[in-house]
């Protein structure tokens, strides 16, 4: 069972679920433990790969399955649609609202967004960026641990 949300989180938890962002469904702590272990893998291989574009997908992989077992430990779905992983990068910064996950959940847009221009607009990625993508997914991947491991 994860922790409870604090007053505020659940206060922006409740808005994104107001505006449409979000959805709520029943909890599920298999689907949460699948994501976690997900993202763990993807954590494990980063320092193992050379090309950088490579370790910065790997890195954002995991921060994102990091987002998806928070989301379904405690009970939320993004809705259906474009943008959702738009709509994991807010879930997470409304769930880790105190450094230092909030800074990395903040960070989380970044590498979408940086990910983003790579795919689709080809800009490459640098070697500090896949660093900070890979601390970022790794301070998420802690919190996280600390969230749903109650």
């Amino acid at each position: 069972m994860p922790l409870p949300l604090t007053p505020a989180q659940q206060k922006a938890v409740d808005a994104l679920v107001r505006s449409g962002v979000l959805r709520a469904v029943r909890p599920d702590e298999k689907k949460a433990r699948a994501f976690l272990s997900g993202a763990e893998s993807a954590l494990a291989d980063v320092p193992n790969v050379t090309r950088t574009e490579n370790r910065y997908n790997l890195a954002y992989k995991a921060a994102h399955d990091v987002g998806e077992a928070v989301l379904a430990g405690y009970g939320y779905k993004t809705t259906y649609g474009a943008g959702g992983h738009v709509k994991v990068g807010r879930f997470l910064a409304a769930i880790f609202d105190t450094p230092p996950p909030r800074d990395a959940a903040a960070h989380y847009d970044v590498m979408r967004l940086d990910r983003n221009a790579n795919n689709y607009l080809g800009k490459p990625v640098t070697h500090a960026a896949a660093d900070a993508a890979a601390e970022a997914a790794q301070t998420l991947y802690d919190a996280a641990l600390a969230r749903l491991d109650t």
